[in-house]
């Protein structure tokens, strides 16, 4: 699969949490979907065959259902999630929530009707965002309905953490089990040059032999911020002659060496840069340069809850 893969937050939907604005794009359904085919294409021309989704991606999910179908690729690896819902309509400077969380069994059979549809390929189903608030790890019910849809379908079962509590919650579900048999095959974690609280915990998981999925290389576009920070991202951008995303996307791969490292570009140009990642490696004074780069992971939150939809 290689190491790079592309998510679907961005292509599908007008407006995501990120600092870097995007001007001059046509915000149509129909425009996102010229554009999200355009990327896709590259992507898998560029040799990316790992592409993430959900259904609250407003319409990403069903941008890569329609994209699969006619293009019928046989080496794509699919994955989806389930358990937030788009609510904003595609409405430009949407004031409310634009998803909203239900670890329901009602909405996990709701979202499997449609999400089914990318199978055979889909091989990753998750949980979107679990939390303890959300009772989902202890909801037998639906534990037991994603144990069947695994059973049935031959899925990794996953889910996806954000916040502070990232470890805490791999944890937990490191400990479920469903007949005898751990549920969980698959995680995606926020990590990045500010966000590495979970380094450990992941190398665990990497023994364990489970799929790690990284998102959020760039924190949100945070690290195309000027600042302190962004002189040490900007020295090795230079000596290398690539963006700080690449450097931010790279500091992932050689430090962590995870399966999957996501790259979330809405246009094309964004994700010819990402991939950039992939030509140079650094050395062992890099890494520890860009290590030293971590923040608090209670700061780190604090920030991004703080980050806007644009």
């Amino acid at each position: 699969m290689g190491k790079i893969g592309l998510g679907m937050a961005a292509l599908g939907r007008p407006e995501y949490i990120n600092i870097k604005e995007n001007t001059g794009k046509d915000t149509s359904i129909t425009g996102f979907r010229v554009n999200a085919f355009k990327v896709l294409d590259l992507a898998y021309e560029q040799g990316i065959r790992f592409f993430d989704t959900a259904p609250s991606y407003g319409k990403g999910e069903h941008f890569l259902m329609e994209w699969n179908a006619a293009r019928k690729h046989k080496d794509v690896v699919l994955s989806t999630k389930w358990g937030y819902t788009y609510v904003a309509d595609w409405k430009i400077g949407y004031s409310g929530a634009h998803e909203i969380k239900e670890h329901s069994l009602s909405k996990l059979k709701a979202q499997w009707e449609t999400s089914k549809d990318l199978l055979p390929a889909l091989a990753v189903y998750q949980i979107h965002s679990a939390t303890f608030e959300s009772g989902v790890l202890e909801n037998q019910e639906v534990l037991e309905e994603l144990h069947e849809l695994k059973q049935n379908f031959g899925l990794k079962i996953g889910l996806t953490v954000s916040g502070s509590k990232q470890n805490e919650i791999i944890v937990s579900a490191l400990q479920i089990q469903c007949k005898g048999v751990a549920l969980f095959d698959s995680f995606q974690v926020t990590y990045n040059v500010f966000e590495q609280s979970c380094f450990e915990q992941l190398q665990r998981i990497k023994e364990c032999g489970k799929l790690i999925i990284i998102k959020e290389g760039l924190a949100n576009g945070r690290v195309f911020i000027s600042s302190k920070t962004h002189e040490v991202l900007s020295e090795l951008a230079s000596k290398y002659k690539v963006g700080v995303d690449a450097i931010a996307l790279r500091f992932i791969m050689d430090n962590l060496d995870p399966e999957i490292v996501l790259s979330g570009a809405s246009e094309m140009e964004h994700l010819q840069d990402n991939l950039k990642a992939r030509d140079f490696r650094l050395n062992a004074n890099e890494l520890e340069l860009l290590q030293k780069l971590a923040m608090l992971p209670e700061n780190y939150w604090s920030e991004r809850s703080a980050l806007s939809w644009q």
